[in-house]
């Protein structure tokens, strides 16, 4: 489904997911009339994005703060998404670990692309945590068809609400899926109301060759980031800003799932 224009007054376009940051990107989300977008890059701390996402928010684009964390061990590792938490947590603690962590806080809690290859919350997952979990994902670019099938089957049985999001690595996704929301959205704290919430909303993403382009190029970019030195750099080198040994709590080098 696509749609263009600004939206209307009283209603807000977010695309709840994005993981670049740029004057490209701001750009970019203007121009196709989003009122908000979730910045939650990779392996960066929580003090960095709150910067960022300072940073490039202005009257037109607001920008939250977000964080997609890495857990549970790499052969069996799940992305669960946080927008606008209150304190830092780590990746690599265990799925059971990071749902406690976030749990306490007043952030929205999400399932980015459930059951999408290795990277991901399953079905049973989501049970478990449904008390925890605020909406469940059922479209983003990078997904194939029958991947979208079984995330919305996955979030029927949920009975949870659902959003989709661009999911962007790349600047020409942004905007190419995004919720639109029944109220003004001004601040994190909108948003997370309106997630946790239930807020009504409708969901649209664009269609059409460049857009099955752009989907195809954004799928093909996770064999960049999926490689052997990648693993090598993040889980054995130990060296990102969001391992638990870094700038954390001490609890949480004990909490490490990569011991």
């Amino acid at each position: 489904m696509d749609s263009g224009g600004a939206s209307m007054d009283g209603e807000s376009r977010v695309d709840l997911h994005v993981k670049i940051l740029d004057e490209g990107v701001v750009e970019r989300a203007k121009a196709v009339g989003l009122d908000a977008l979730v910045y939650a890059p990779h392996f960066t701390h929580l003090s960095t994005i709150r910067e960022r996402a300072a940073r490039f928010s202005d009257d037109d684009l607001l920008v939250v703060p977000g964080r997609e964390y890495f857990t549970d061990t790499w052969t069996d590792r799940k992305h669960v998404l946080a927008v606008d938490p209150d304190e830092p947590v780590p990746d690599f603690l265990t799925l059971e670990d990071t749902m406690a962590e976030i749990s306490a806080h007043d952030a929205g809690i999400l399932v980015p692309h459930p059951e999408f290859l290795t990277l991901s919350m399953t079905e049973a997952d989501i049970a478990t945590y449904a008390d925890d979990i605020h909406a469940v994902e059922v479209y983003n670019p990078k997904h194939w068809p029958w991947d979208d099938r079984r995330a919305r089957e996955i979030a029927r049985e949920s009975g949870l609400p659902t959003y989709l999001s661009s999911y962007a690595h790349l600047t020409p996704t942004i905007g190419e899926a995004w919720v639109e929301f029944d109220r003004s959205i001004d601040s994190a704290a909108d948003l997370v109301d309106a997630l946790r919430s239930g807020a009504p909303r409708r969901m649209y993403h664009r269609d059409g060759l460049s857009h099955v382009l752009k989907r195809r190029v954004e799928f093909a970019h996770l064999g960049w980031e999926n490689t052997y030195e990648k693993f090598q750099r993040v889980v054995l080198g130990g060296d990102e800003p969001t391992h638990p040994a870094g700038d954390y709590p001490d609890r949480f080098a004990a909490m490490n799932a990569y011991r």
